[in-house]
């Protein structure tokens, strides 16, 4: 129900809903008072949704009113009598302790009562065995699990919170032009120190389908994340959501106002904010739920008591374990399909529980509470809903959807421009290499090997000549020991004051790949004019065209720095996230360490965001062209300058698949621009493996083949004559749909669409769908079925309900929403066209440049009705912010009733230089008698599997045309 301010405060008191109410209704429950009841009719909207308990007479009333004189006088006479030889504790805040409604003993009756599913963890220190008298301390139930003798880190809690276990109370709230203000205040202690016993209540109803809430100490100012986002002025004049409140304890429920569907409810459990502990739980709609990177797991994340803890960190890939990047967002399906995403707006080292019941836990050490609700209603809308408040991803420059080759190890330029021109020899795609640390001269950034890569400028020039690019990598540890004048970077940081510093106000020095070490503070403005002035100097020198930042968490080889960190609150807070290693300086810098804009502690898990924005500026200035920049760490917004790689992953078949819920993980968080190491990056890989790789890689949106130093060779040009053909096969038809990847990337940038997109985004009512990270598709209609397993020659894929095509042949496939089993010879992989879309392709080269000239070929997959859609944007590739200046072409694609018409919606003089040269129809039920385009005839042949081909159009891609068949 959602109350007025009025009808709140009128109520006499609140309950806390029990989970079984939560679950299935979401609706806040109140008490029933006389002085309402006479105002809410049968039927009225603002009727409890339990029965109304019935009326008493006058002369029941004054029976009871009479026994409860007598008793409250009992109690009194009882109270004081203890009190006199029992003075108060000055620990006036301290919640009373359980009590027995029997009296036998610690905790009430109403624990046993909560099912395993809804228990919220009191306890959720890791590495300790919680006994009875610990959680009793902190005035919690105690069930011990029937399960084992130690309490599992991810199983049910033995130690949970009393359903009324105590939290803040909401005293007013009162309406404002943007939402509603209220004041929640804590009247008992808890058990973590420095509680924030008043806190400020901000709802905003920012957009008809966003609502933020911020809850802020209204006295002293607390950290906050330093990213932009959009500052609304007018309030939602239509909201897709309705806000209750619950007055005590304190919850805050917001519903879909079309199905009634509760997205978030926080009076579950109760609410924390202490200086150094912030915590807030909601239930769940159901259980799927997807996001919160960065974690190796499935695209469906596990709701069986998985904790996910984010703080950026340097480790290869692996399960139940905070990775390099940190984004605090969900998307949750609804039981109707609909979706609805949160978003924490929240850097400080955080764990995210989610519980079977179906419920999330919030657990920060810092910062505020500062979240959004994003109310779709479908899965795409909610991730441009996401991406509208973070950011929307730049449109990359073109050479970067091409094939990029690197290695760690090739140890000299001469041996890296052999690889290249081996490529060139057997006519493998290849747009981009790249050089890992070893170009380096004894690993220092912006400098490289006199010795073995002496050539390296040469070959970078090589390969711009040849239409291709070079990328290079850098870290951010900047050598401190070299002698004073020798190296620019360090001693003109030191002069600027660029570095981070200790707690004592001292460079803190740590330890990488170079030796000792200074960090650049790039939160601080003039690091980045800096890191502008280090790359125009090396760019003079080596005229590279991207830049790949590498151990930007930051790592670091010590733990927290050379001498060490202090022993203080922010070195050991009051409760550590499940960080691997369980410190906040594992392999990193101190938490106290200072920055510009605050103390480590806050801004860890933005360094790799703010890196990459100080990238892309210089970038922009060096190349006057769209910035390439590939980050191991991110954090929301990273989309807007970089793309992501998943890591140092291994030659292993394991490997290979997992690539894909990582991939299709980032692509909702809003970094499009991802994929993994193609054959993987440590050991070695085998034939079959690698060209089974490739295959899937040559569908990842960033396609890189990376290898790890004294590894077995795996470019393409290392293997068999029928491997290396293979691959060539995969690269070449990556290359050939270049104009679909790059529309994709237009639409990304523009709307906050996802290119790589799960199959419940396009079949959001399809249940079957949910789990599906095996598969996915480009956009809306081209479905990638890979073979990921070892010794296979055929592949079992899933296809939603309606009609398919092969994107290769055009025979047709109507599923009823099936799994089907295809054929995938090791040449092969599986590609599928949904029915009712028009995909334009291009004769492939070995360079996108050269491509991307070529004419086009459009592929339409009719529906069972014959209609069609799809579209182009073409531009020149590379000028910064071509769209926003109307340098553009986009052309839209429509068939229906037996004619496909093109309609230039935006025209630019990059498209008078394509042409159409053929169109396939795949689904086209009888041979036509003839063929025209622009009203003229045409040749044309007919398959017997329905597909309709008409060659040599030479259509300009500039003018409308027609293209019809009776």
């Amino acid at each position: 129900m959602n109350l007025s301010v009025e009808e709140a405060f009128e109520m006499v008191s609140y309950e806390r809903l029990t989970p079984e109410e939560v679950h299935f209704s979401g609706a806040a429950l109140l008490d029933n008072d006389e002085s309402t009841d006479a105002d809410l009719k049968e039927g009225d909207p603002e009727l409890p949704l339990l029965p109304q308990s019935p009326r008493c007479s006058i002369t029941a009333a004054l029976l009871t009113l009479g026994g409860l004189i007598v008793v409250l006088s009992a109690v009194w006479l009882l109270g004081t009598l203890f009190w006199i030889h029992n003075p108060p504790s000055t620990e006036s805040h301290r919640p009373p302790s359980p009590k027995s409604q029997n009296g036998t003993g610690l905790q009430p009756e109403s624990c046993s009562q909560v099912p395993e599913g809804w228990r919220f963890d009191c306890y959720p220190e890791r590495n300790v065995v919680v006994t009875e008298d610990m959680c009793h301390a902190r005035n919690c139930c105690f069930i011990q699990s029937s399960r084992g003798n130690v309490s599992a880190q991810n199983g049910v809690p033995w130690c949970f919170y009393t359903p009324d276990y105590p939290s803040y109370e909401l005293m007013s709230i009162v309406d404002t032009e943007m939402g509603k203000v209220g004041k929640l205040l804590r009247n008992k202690k808890t058990y973590y120190p420095k509680d924030i016993d008043a806190l400020q209540l901000e709802v905003l109803f920012e957009e008809d389908h966003r609502l933020r809430v911020k809850i802020t100490d209204p006295t002293e100012k607390r950290y906050e994340v330093p990213i932009d986002v959009p500052v609304v002025h007018k309030r939602a004049s239509n909201p897709s959501y309705t806000v209750d409140f619950i007055k005590e304890p304190f919850g805050l429920i917001v519903k879909r106002t079309q199905t009634g569907a509760v997205l978030l409810n926080t009076s579950i459990a109760p609410l924390f904010y202490a200086d150094q502990f912030l915590q807030m739980s909601s239930s769940l709609p159901t259980r799927f739920i997807y996001g919160l990177g960065e974690h190796r797991s499935n695209f469906l994340h596990d709701v069986q008591w998985n904790t996910l803890t984010m703080w950026a960190r340097d480790v290869p890939p692996m399960e139940l374990t905070n990775l390099y990047g940190v984004h605090p967002f969900y998307l949750s399906m609804e039981a109707d399909g609909n979706a609805h995403g949160f978003f924490m707006l929240n850097s400080n080292a955080m764990d995210v529980v989610l519980q079977p019941a179906p419920a999330v836990t919030w657990r920060m050490i810092g910062g505020i509470l500062d979240f959004y609700i994003f109310l779709g209603p479908d899965p795409s809308s909610v991730i441009g809903q996401y991406l509208d408040v973070v950011g929307k991803p730049a449109m990359p420059i073109y050479w970067a959807l091409g094939y990029h080759l690197c290695r760690w190890g090739y140890k000299t330029s001469n041996k890296t421009w052999s690889v290249v021109k081996e490529m060139r020899n057997y006519g493998i795609p290849q747009d981009v290499q790249w050089n890992d640390i070893d170009y380096m001269d004894r690993s220092l950034d912006f400098t490289y090997d006199p010795s073995g890569f002496s050539t390296l400028p040469d070959l970078v020039k090589d390969l711009q000549r040849h239409d291709q690019h070079y990328v290079m990598i850098l870290d951010p540890g900047i050598s401190n020991s070299q002698p004073p004048g020798s190296y620019w970077p360090f001693d003109e940081g030191k002069k600027k004051g660029i570095f981070i510093n200790d707690s004592n106000g001292d460079i803190l020095i740590g330890k990488v790949w170079p030796g000792l070490t200074a960090f650049p503070d790039f939160s601080n403005p003039d690091t980045h004019e800096w890191w502008y002035q280090n790359l125009q100097r090396f760019h003079n020198k080596v005229p590279f065209d991207g830049v790949w930042i590498d151990m930007n968490e930051p790592s670091n080889f010590f733990d927290g720095s050379l001498n060490g960190c202090p022993d203080n609150e922010l070195e050991n807070p009051p409760y550590t996230p499940g960080i691997l290693g369980g410190t906040l300086k594992g392999k990193t810098v101190c938490a106290s360490a200072r920055q510009k804009i605050s103390v480590h502690y806050n801004i860890h898990s933005l360094y790799g965001l703010m890196e990459a924005q100080a990238t892309e500026s210089a970038l922009r200035r060096i190349t006057k062209k769209r910035p390439f920049i590939i980050s191991r760490s991110t954090f929301p917004s990273q989309g807007k300058y970089s793309g992501h790689w998943l890591g140092d992953n291994r030659s292993q078949w394991k490997d290979l698949a997992t690539s894909i819920p990582g991939m299709l993980t980032f692509n909702i968080l809003g970094i499009p621009l991802i994929g993994a190491d193609i054959c993987g990056f440590g050991g070695s890989t085998t034939e079959e493996l690698c060209v089974r790789w490739t295959q899937l890689g040559a569908f990842y949106p960033f396609t890189r083949n990376h290898n790890s130093i004294d590894e077995q060779d795996q470019e393409p040009t290392a293997f068999s004559p029928a491997a290396r053909t293979a691959m060539k096969e995969a690269i070449l038809l990556r290359y050939s749909l270049f104009p679909h990847l790059y529309t994709l990337f237009h639409h990304a940038h523009v709307s906050g669409r996802t290119v790589a997109t799960p199959l419940l985004f396009q079949f959001p009512t399809d249940e079957k769908t949910y789990g599906i990270d095996k598969q996915f598709l480009w956009g809306k209609s081209l479905l990638v079925t890979p073979v990921l397993d070892a010794g296979r020659d055929y592949v079992v894929g899933y296809f939603p309900k309606g009609l398919w095509y092969d994107f290769h042949t055009g025979n047709s496939l109507i599923s009823s929403g099936e799994e089907i089993k295809l054929e995938a010879p090791a040449d092969k992989i599986n590609l599928h066209l949904r029915e009712g879309s028009v995909i334009p392709t291009q004769r492939p080269n070995t360079t996108l440049w050269v491509s991307s000239g070529q004419p086009l070929h459009l592929i339409v997959s009719l529906s069972e009705d014959g209609r069609a859609k799809g579209d182009l944007y073409w531009d020149d590739g590379e000028t910064i912010d071509s769209y926003e200046s109307n340098q553009y072409a986009y052309i839209y694609f429509t068939v229906e009733q037996n004619t496909m018409m093109s309609e230039v919606l935006h025209n630019h003089e990059e498209a008078t230089y394509i042409t159409v040269e053929t169109a396939s129809f795949y689904g086209v039920k009888a041979k036509p008698e003839n063929v025209t385009v622009n009203s003229q005839e045409a040749a044309f042949t007919y398959l017997d599997n329905q597909v309709l081909t008409v060659t040599d159009l030479g259509l300009n891609l500039s003018h409308n045309f027609t293209i019809s068949w009776m």
